[in-house]
């Protein structure tokens, strides 16, 4: 919006970055509930993910917050982890664009070619599928899918939250099916569906997914700078031992 508004002290954050982005400022209750929630389960996810962790490290150096919560930023630029959400709605427009969607056996075909890597980007991903720690499923994917579906039915939208779901079915059961394996939809699948009903566009999901990740960080600074050690990983090296070559008798190998 090229209006500017000044922020209102009575409503929550959530109500006020609606407020804000809006020309006419307007919004239901039902899509400030989606969009608090959003930033509830991207708020944090434990210490083992790669920015949490790299917030840890910086802080263990006894630099400042900013710095710490740069480097945060910058692991979470990164498409491997803060990205996953610009790449579902890029995927879904592939898939609109390339194949009859409504119809699940045409569907289910070019999810395997995304699959063998014929298709979309090449890299055999079905992005919003899958998680390194849940396979089963993944808890924030199950509240915000319900609230999703709720808002596509307000905002006549179900057609494109339907396609998500049948992605989410296809791929759970091909990868059961083929490769033995149990896979679940994780939280991005969603959660750009969300910012695009709300308006928000696509250039700012990983933003918005930073501004709410913002207090799990600052949580993580503040247990780490309570111990006053480095972090300084231990590693070791399992190769066995190779017989000195002289340079002069090593042979380039070269392509």
């Amino acid at each position: 919006s090229l209006v500017i508004h000044n922020p209102l002290d009575d409503c929550s954050t959530a109500e006020n970055m609606l407020y804000l982005m809006r020309r006419d400022g307007d919004f239901t209750d039902m899509e400030a509930k989606l969009l608090d929630l959003c930033l509830v389960v991207h708020a944090d996810h434990g210490g083992g993910n790669n920015s949490a962790f790299a917030t840890h490290v910086v802080s263990s150096t006894g630099t400042d917050i900013y710095s710490a919560l740069a480097t945060a930023i910058g692991s979470l630029k990164g498409p491997r982890h803060g990205g996953a959400n610009h790449k579902v709605e890029t995927m879904k427009e592939d898939i609109i664009k390339n194949c009859s969607y409504n119809k699940k056996s045409e569907l289910e075909s070019y999810i395997r070619k995304i699959l063998d890597k014929h298709a979309f980007d090449g890299k055999g991903l079905v992005y919003g599928m899958g998680h390194a720690i849940y396979t089963i499923s993944d808890p924030r994917t199950a509240i915000l899918k319900k609230m999703a579906g709720e808002l596509a039915a307000e905002k006549g939208r179900t057609e494109e939250f339907e396609l998500l779901d049948n992605i989410e079915n296809i791929t759970k059961r091909i990868f059961r099916e083929e490769k033995d394996k149990s896979i679940c939809a994780n939280v991005d699948l969603y959660s750009g569906f969300v910012y695009k009903i709300l308006g928000i566009e696509k250039e700012l999901y990983t933003p918005m997914f930073a501004l709410a990740r913002m207090a799990g960080w600052c949580a993580h600074r503040l247990e780490q700078i309570r111990d006053e050690k480095i972090i300084r990983p231990a590693y070791v090296t399992n190769q066995s031992k190779n017989v000195y070559i002289p340079m002069n008798e090593r042979v380039s190998v070269t392509k």
